[in-house]
């Protein structure tokens, strides 16, 4: 395998783990912020803001700590990739909370 392949091949599965991990940490913030903003099945937009925001602001400081690493490169389209892996966090939790909703509650009495 030429050179190049393999140094795509190592840069695409880079991306795809820093899709992953900032998921997680977004997931993570989302069930962290959930105590007190109604809970976990609550899907209120500033709550899901405030996660996608911490989320870029860590991914920024994550890329300027890297400007004085000497083998790393600080690069925005790292931030774009790391912010869209929180916002996929953000998707999943929101089609399980739709996928587990629970069924509403039916009086056992007859009114």
């Amino acid at each position: 395998m030429p050179q190049k392949t393999i140094e795509l091949i190592h840069e695409i599965a880079r991306k795809c783990c820093h899709l992953a991990e900032y998921s997680i940490f977004a997931v993570l913030l989302w069930r962290a912020f959930s105590h007190g903003w109604g809970g976990w099945r609550a899907w209120p937009s500033r709550k899901s803001g405030t996660v996608l925001l911490i989320v870029f602001l860590y991914a920024c400081s994550d890329e300027f700590h890297q400007l004085f690493v000497p083998t790393r490169t600080a690069r925005f389209t790292d931030v774009l990739i790391d912010t869209a892996g929180g916002g996929l966090g953000l998707l999943a939790v929101w089609l399980l909370q739709r996928a587990w909703k629970p069924e509403p509650q039916t009086s056992r009495y007859i009114t």
